[in-house]
């Protein structure tokens, strides 16, 4: 979920910014701590949109920073299990996707690519359905459900494509091999008739 958060913190701005307007001096600092981080609590920190307040700031001995306290706000972007997501597959590898969603990337492991048996075609770098003959590829657009979040050590996503109207959005429009009308053999239709 994209969000807009009012954050009060102290930034450090050093000396060779301080010939910069103060509000500019500022934001660029908070830009530089905060932008593309992950934080527990907010999510991944796209970016500083506006600073609201600035205190007075302190000189503190040993240090020639300008400490200021700030209140500011931040666009973030916090995955929620069970949200929907659309992205681009990065990635094709033997055990599943990685997909572009939001400011992280997701893995949507084989036995979550589709309701099939799914094998991965090293050649082609494709994920390939083995009844519906559907095709994941590099490139593809999709639709997933987030299953899991993880912000420890590294940022993790778990994703789904199993649900109904998830997956490469070019699965939404072809229908699957299984899912086509086919033809009664001649045979059979000749059968039919004589009766």
């Amino acid at each position: 979920m994209y969000q807009i958060i009012t954050v009060e913190d102290e930034i450090s701005v050093p000396p060779e910014k301080l010939n910069l307007k103060l509000d500019d001096s500022v934001k660029d600092s908070l830009e530089s701590k905060f932008e593309g981080s992950i934080n527990t609590e907010v999510g991944v920190i796209l970016a500083v949109t506006e600073v609201d307040e600035i205190e007075e700031g302190t000189i503190l001995p040993g240090d020639p920073s300008v400490h200021y306290p700030v209140k500011f706000k931040i666009l973030s972007w916090m995955p929620k299990e069970h949200e929907i997501v659309e992205g681009e597959v990065v990635d094709i590898t033997e055990f599943g996707a990685f997909v572009r969603c939001g400011a992280l990337d997701g893995l949507v492991h084989i036995s979550q690519v589709m309701d099939d048996y799914v094998s991965y075609d090293e050649k082609n770098s494709q994920l390939i359905g083995k009844q519906t003959r559907r095709v994941l590829k590099e490139g593809d657009k999709v639709r997933a459900r987030i299953i899991s979040v993880s912000f420890k050590e590294q940022s993790k996503l778990g994703l789904t494509m199993r649900q109904p109207l998830l997956g490469s959005l070019r699965w939404l429009t072809e229908p699957a091999v299984s899912e086509k009308t086919t033809r009664e053999p001649r045979k059979e239709r000749r059968k039919r008739g004589r009766k």
